[in-house]
């Protein structure tokens, strides 16, 4: 059961990393302390792999064929790239790490199902896409309610806060759901059910998040663009809705690209001149990076292996 490591880790390392794509906005915008938003991170994340986790196991499983061994070399390798990204304060893709591990194990198997794989690149692509469009149309829709209600300061501050509350929670509950297949889906079937996978991925998420998700969430809330409360609200939304999508339809994508092209959205609005491109840069360039890194460590780790076994 060792094996189950790497899934375990892997679980920490999105935690850490993709958990600040729910809070991270309202947090770096004062409304919602820290502490708060990992504990509800934590619990909602649980939530919804539970109930909606096992849509995406099937797609992931179905790139290479697995076994317990490949499984634990494809989600070392995953992790590790995740855990460094995270180190450098960088948003990135689980699932781009998560499947550049399994295309490493593909090639060295000779074995990589092409019609699911480009099934998952074209969600990708659609991800920071869709975080845009939701974004602009939320903005605008919020706004047009905010000015009908003509509420007071006070009033405005309460409401947008227990927005954020719900929101946030809904956007922990899309990543459990959509993002746990990213953890455990490398197990089902040969060390898990799909029911433990999705437990033991739900916990292991939410662990990182309680534990080491405090570096990138100042990165998404203050880096690219700088919100305000509203500005906040509509991001978080924004990525829910996206990420609550491919949910259902049973892809694992990124919070991490749609809260960015959610933000993004909100600097197009607000002015392009709002908009952090140096730091955009380095986000795209990490997203870049990020499936060829685990490409590289999901291969030179099983050569490991096999070199190990063969002496």
């Amino acid at each position: 059961m060792f094996r189950l490591l790497g899934g375990l880790f892997l679980g920490w390392a999105l935690g850490a990393n993709d958990s600040a794509n729910v809070f991270g906005t309202a947090v770096s915008s004062r409304m919602i302390k820290y502490s708060s938003a990992v504990v509800l991170t934590a619990l909602f994340v649980i939530v919804g792999a539970l109930l909606q986790g096992v849509e995406g196991m099937e797609t992931l499983s179905g790139l290479t064929v697995q076994t317990a061994e490949t499984a634990f070399i494809a989600s070392l390798a995953a992790a590790i790239t995740v855990t460094l990204m995270t180190f450098l304060k960088l948003p990135i893709s689980t699932s781009q790490a998560v499947v550049g591990a399994i295309i490493g194990i593909g090639i060295m198997k000779q074995s990589i199902n092409t019609g699911g794989l480009i099934k998952v690149i074209i969600c990708w692509i659609g991800t920071p896409i869709g975080g845009i469009l939701f974004g602009i149309l939320i903005y605008f829709l919020l706004q047009r309610i905010c000015k009908k209600l003509a509420l007071n300061i006070l009033t405005s501050d309460a409401v947008l806060r227990t927005g954020l509350i719900i929101a946030g929670c809904y956007g922990a509950y899309a990543l459990g759901a959509n993002n746990v297949a990213n953890v455990t889906g490398f197990y089902v079937g040969n060390l898990l059910t799909a029911k433990q996978a999705v437990l033991l991925g739900g916990i292991s998420i939410a662990i990182g998040a309680i534990t080491f998700s405090k570096n990138v969430m100042g990165t998404i809330g203050k880096s690219i663009v700088k919100l305000d409360a509203f500005s906040a609200l509509v991001a978080v939304i924004a990525q829910a809705v996206t990420v609550h999508i491919y949910a259902i339809i049973g892809v694992p994508v990124s919070t991490s690209q749609a809260i960015v092209g959610a933000v993004l959205a909100i600097g197009f609005i607000k002015g392009i001149q709002t908009i952090d491109f140096i730091m955009l840069s380095k986000i795209f360039g990490a997203w870049l990076l990020t499936p060829f890194i685990g490409m590289l460590l999901s291969v030179s780790i099983y050569f490991l292996v096999h070199l190990q076994f063969i002496h």
